[in-house]
């Protein structure tokens, strides 16, 4: 289901989420000679404003920027493909993957925890994660039994506290795990993140898409 997009105007409009992919998002921006002209880290608004009068930026969490665009309140958006899994990505056309945001979902436990033995002897786990479907299709395709928790943030608490014998999250560099004395004992996927266009859109505003996903896709190779 598509609506229709909400620009008055016939402009576009860019969902994006706040810190990394925000930030990983500007030099394709650049590229695509817009620039963002608030922060949205400072600024208190949450429809920014571009210096092309016909693109302006919406700011909203990051599991709903494949929402935004899917019902059409957002043309066009940056996602992650950790997000796009859980999402389904029904509706939307992802042209370019941009090679930002890069990091990887992974298995992690306490340092204590045999996580090896555990999955052979077949016993049977339970895991903490917001990504739900992601970590119930590779738990299934080892034929490992689990019962999923769902939590949408501090997983690491999770097995501290035993509410869980392990975790399914994203990881970066690693430090934060570390600091809460938690090991990564199996990498999932590498992520990265991708942009988004509302099938909709495509078709109506082709001429004023076009150009910006071309540049992204330019840009997107030096980030490879």
């Amino acid at each position: 289901m598509t609506i229709a997009t909400q620009s008055p105007d016939g402009g576009l409009i860019l969902a994006l989420s706040k810190g990394r992919i925000f930030e990983d998002t500007l030099p394709l921006l650049e590229a695509a000679g817009i620039t963002v002209l608030e922060n949205p880290e400072t600024s208190r608004k949450l429809i920014l404003p571009t210096n092309d009068p016909a693109v302006r930026v919406l700011v909203v969490r990051a599991t709903d920027v494949p929402t935004y665009v899917q019902y059409g309140a957002a043309d066009f958006g940056v996602a992650g493909k950790d997000v796009l899994l859980e999402h389904g990505g029904e509706g939307l056309y992802q042209p370019v993957d941009l090679n930002i945001a890069a990091c990887r979902m992974s298995v992690a436990v306490n340092a204590g925890f045999d996580y090896a033995t555990a999955v052979r002897q077949g016993a049977r786990l339970r895991v903490a994660t917001k990504f739900v479907n992601t970590a119930r299709q590779h738990f299934a395709a080892k034929g490992v039994h689990v019962d999923l928790i769902k939590l949408y943030g501090s997983m690491e608490l999770a097995p501290l506290v035993g509410l869980s014998d392990a975790i399914v999250d994203v990881v970066s560099t690693g430090n934060t795990l570390r600091a809460n004395n938690l090991v990564e004992v199996e990498k999932i996927m590498d992520i990265s993140s991708r942009l988004v266009v509302n099938q909709a859109a495509l078709k109506l505003k082709r001429a004023r898409l076009q150009p910006i996903i071309e540049a992204f896709e330019r840009a997107s190779r030096t980030q490879s």
